[in-house]
């Protein structure tokens, strides 16, 4: 009996056999056994020890198990039948590694309960009506634009049905808002029968004629997102559905989606998750494939990151493009990864509609009941190829084969309720026709639209923030300064321990006495003007979050924004949220050791409102690259493809400093290469040109070399008014140089961000006499100003800092180079020449006078890897690279 009862048909292995796959193909090999006879034929009885009159012995059934319903007894042949009712039919599940007895049970009582399965009459009907909108809609869009590329839903239309399941329970369960996120496949669908957009605005998609209203690129309809605010008409409650738009790049979305869905329960105070919640929608392959799925599942439990349980739907058509399961992945099912955080994982063929809403209806319990991920798994297939202009049959012959032979689910289950006599024909032909006639009066009115309005896709929108027509407030940005008392508090807050009783370790008592030293002397090092800048913020209402590998501390042992006792284990303190009584919190959060993932978070994040600022800080800049999906993607293009703006913020380490190739450079080049501005273009300098700039950039590229130019950068952010992505090139060795300080003058009320700092030394009282003019950015300036004094040139070479890479600060630039006629301009920098800077500076800066003064470089060699290994190269090519800089006669025979 224990043989039998954990072998085929037991909760732990009954998976395996059941009949998942609609076409059969893929179904365990049970010798052609009957479902009920999987174990009660006289060959298979034998294997467990059994004989025929076995099967009619009475048995006491364990208390941990449920089929029993009411009866404590059952014949051992009964106990088979219902063990396999339960686990081996259309319905796998998977949930016997779950390390929690309570979890378990509760799933073994919604499966193994007799009469689980049965449904009342409306919810029938209300299924086939969903089915029906499913089915149609993709055939009406099949009959209007056959040639059309829409990715289609066919072989899976129980998506539908299953998503509107999904929200049903969770509106009754109190969820007043759902974030989801999908991939291409059948996301029209969505759009239409699930966030409820307006049909017509789907069909002028298909026009090619129709100009766009918006500027930017726009972004094809597959990708794009929608936010929509409704009545739930089976709860009769308000339910907000947001879906969030995405590239082509498959699973990028899900932190994206999971860091929005966090915002939302930040800021209306759901800290149980009980009233938003998200949904991601994959495909098989992906799930399997892409590791930011794994990164984005172990986000799941951590405190600052949890949304306190997603339900994911995969769309498993069993096929990755052209590619079969056996060959792209490892694992038994491509939902495999979802056991590393013990979600519990329902198998259901997708075309037992009844069955797919009720694993649905149990995965939106689940999630309301433990707050935690759950995977549905609609094991299902794609009637057309990867397109609809695919041809599957050169790589899945056989498949395609059994694909078109298989009837589709909506007519398999309308055959089934009118056998039933749960609908009539004619009620079903009418449901039809009532949906087909809705769908040919959209695309009627779709005709007579003349212009489409990407904003009308609008996933995440700003009540308030903008102008009715979608623009700014104003053109202006105030002082970004602050009065003396603040930055003072500011700072003892900074250079103290806000709780009593609380034992820190020596190292930073010396630090906060450092702190406390520098205020009394109004002045700043690196990190007490980020604490200022981001103190400031919270006291005006402004929420900060700074997350990213050891964020904390810091990973230089500078910041020390979370306290840890000495004494007593996992006490801490954060004394940013001791500033004032009625300031916003202050999130601080070491991160798991991922920056794809994390980075889409706390993109998502930051797209939930624009009254916060939301920072991401690389452990080392070139650390970014591996989250170079959401920075191409998301971050960069973000606006002109979904007329969505963001003002998250990128730390990211930077410069050369002999520690090798990798902890070196944060890339710049790559994110100057993508930014819009045009370098052959002098633009009309205006009265508000500075702020222009920045609305008509993708993003802000930076690099300070003094802490009151990132202090203002910074709370810049926030008084912007309007939002854009703020890249920063952060320093490493002067977050303690001695010269990199400011004075508390640098950030009092009317000061401001220096776009560019030009010479303030005595070169900039001899401007007839200067032969060379430096342009610069960041550390270098401080290797170049020692080596000047070092020469006794500081009366003939003058240095000028572009501290905003771009826009380009064209007018600072000209008037800057206009007061030194004489010299030669020179870009100087300490990356390699093909790195860096340079070949985004040099054709503005020559645009700026139409070529005829020219600009040379100093700087390292091109080079294929960032920065040499070698200690003693790096200090030789610091040498080289200086004396080309001062060297006055070094371009003399140059043209």
């Amino acid at each position: 009996m224990p043989r039998l009862l954990s072998g085929p048909i037991s909760p732990i292995r009954g998976h395996h056999v059941a009949q998942l796959d609609p076409l059969g193909i893929m179904d365990a090999d049970l010798d052609s056994c009957v479902p009920g006879d999987i174990i009660t034929s006289s060959d298979k009885l034998g294997f467990y020890g059994l004989e025929e009159a076995d099967l009619d012995k009475v048995f006491r059934l364990p208390t941990t198990t449920f089929i029993g319903g009411s009866e404590g007894s059952l014949t051992l042949r009964e106990i088979i039948r219902r063990l396999e009712m339960a686990y081996c039919q259309h319905i796998g599940v998977e949930f016997m590694f779950i390390n929690d007895l309570q979890q378990c049970q509760w799933i073994r009582e919604k499966f193994e309960k007799p009469g689980v399965m049965q449904f009342t009459l409306d919810e029938k009907r209300t299924l086939l009506a969903r089915m029906v909108r499913s089915t149609r809609f993709e055939e009406f869009l099949q009959r209007k634009w056959s040639s059309e590329k829409r990715f289609g839903l066919e072989g899976c239309e129980s998506l539908i049905p299953a998503l509107k399941t999904i929200i049903d329970k969770s509106s009754e369960n109190g969820v007043e808002s759902v974030i989801m996120g999908m991939p291409h496949r059948g996301r029209l669908n969505v759009l239409a029968n699930v966030i409820r957009k307006e049909l017509d605005q789907i069909f002028c998609q298909f026009d090619s004629k129709l100009e766009a209203a918006d500027e930017g690129s726009g972004d094809v309809k597959y990708h794009l997102g929608m936010y929509h605010r409704r009545i739930n008409r089976v709860t009769d409650r308000h339910i907000t559905l947001s879906l969030m738009a995405n590239p082509s790049h498959l699973e990028a979305v899900d932190p994206v989606v999971q860091g929005k869905t966090k915002a939302e329960q930040f800021y209306c105070g759901d800290s149980d998750g009980k009233r938003v919640m998200s949904i991601l929608l994959h495909g098989d392959a992906a799930f399997a494939g892409q590791g930011v799925v794994y990164e984005t599942f172990h986000l799941s439990d951590l405190p600052s990151y949890t949304t306190h349980g997603t339900i994911h739907v995969v769309v498993n058509n069993q096929i990755g493009f052209t590619t079969d399961p056996r060959m792209a992945r490892s694992s038994p099912y491509p939902t495999d990864v979802a056991r590393v955080v013990n979600a519990p994982i329902f198998h259901v063929n997708a075309d037992d509609p009844e069955a797919v809403m009720y694993v649905c209806n149990v995965a939106a319990e689940w999630r309301a009941t433990f707050h935690k991920d759950v995977v549905v798994d609609l094991v299902s297939y794609r009637r057309n190829g990867h397109n609809e202009m695919d041809e599957p049959m050169f790589t899945q012959p056989l498949m395609y084969k059994q694909i078109k032979k298989q009837k589709p689910v909506l007519q398999k289950y309308a055959e089934k309720l009118i056998a039933e006599g749960a609908v009539s024909r004619q009620e079903y032909e009418e449901e039809i026709a009532k949906y087909d006639k809705i769908c040919e009066e959209a695309y009627n009115r779709s005709k007579d639209e003349k212009i489409l309005h990407i904003k009308h896709w609008l996933d995440s929108p700003w009540p308030g923030f903008f102008t009715l027509d979608g623009q700014p407030k104003s053109m202006s940005c105030p002082s970004t300064g602050l009065n003396e008392e603040v930055l003072s508090h500011i700072g003892q807050v900074a250079s103290s321990v806000p709780v009593e009783d609380f034992t820190i370790h020596g190292g930073l008592t010396r630090i906060l006495k450092g702190r406390a030293t520098m205020v009394q002397n109004r002045s700043v090092d690196w990190a007490l003007g980020e604490y200022m800048a981001l103190g400031s913020l919270l006291k005006e209402g402004i929420h900060v979050r700074l997350s990213g590998q050891d964020v904390e501390r810091g990973t230089f042992s500078h910041r020390h924004h979370v306290l840890h006792d000495q004494n007593v284990d996992k006490r801490t303190c954060i004394p940013m949220n001791y500033i004032d009584p009625n300031q916003a919190p202050y999130t601080v959060c070491n991160s798991s050791l991922s920056e794809y993932g994390v980075l889409g978070f706390e993109l998502g994040f930051s797209m939930a409102s624009p009254n916060a600022l939301v920072l991401w800080e690389a452990q080392f800049g070139d650390f970014h690259n591996t989250a170079q999906c959401i920075i191409d993607q998301f971050i960069s293009p973000g606006q002109a493809k979904w007329v969505r703006q963001n003002g998250i913020v990128l730390l990211l380490p930077h410069g050369m400093e002999g520690m090798g190739p990798e902890h070196s450079s944060a890339r710049p080049e790559r994110f100057l290469q993508m930014c819009n501005d045009d370098p052959d273009i002098f633009p009309i300098i205006t009265e508000d040109f500075a702020v222009r700039q920045l609305y008509d950039c993708n993003w802000i590229v930076v690099n300070c070399s003094t802490p009151a130019n990132y202090f203002h950068v910074l709370r810049r952010q926030i008084l912007l008014p309007f939002r854009k992505p703020l890249i920063i090139f952060t320093p490493k060795s002067l977050l303690r140089h001695p010269e990199a300080k400011s004075k508390f003058d640098d950030m009092l009320p009317g000061t401001h961000f220096r776009r560019l700092i030009p010479e303030e030394g005595s070169a900039s009282q001899n401007s007839a006499g200067v032969k060379r003019l430096i342009f610069c950015t960041g550390k270098v300036y401080y290797d170049l100003t020692k080596e000047r004094k070092t020469r006794g040139l500081e009366d003939t070479v003058a240095i000028s800092r572009i501290e905003q890479l771009s826009p380009f600060p064209f007018d600072l630039v000209k008037a800057e180079a206009e007061k030194y006629p004489q010299a030669q301009l020179l870009w100087c920098q300490e990356e390699h020449k093909n790195q860096g800077y340079y070949d985004y500076v040099k054709p503005r800066i020559s645009r700026t006078f139409n070529n005829t003064r020219p600009i040379w470089y100093a700087g390292r060699e091109p080079a294929a890897a960032p920065a040499t290994g070698n200690k003693k190269a790096h200090l030789v090519e610091l040498e080289r690279f200086m004396d080309t800089a001062f060297n006055l006669d070094a371009f003399q025979n140059q043209s």
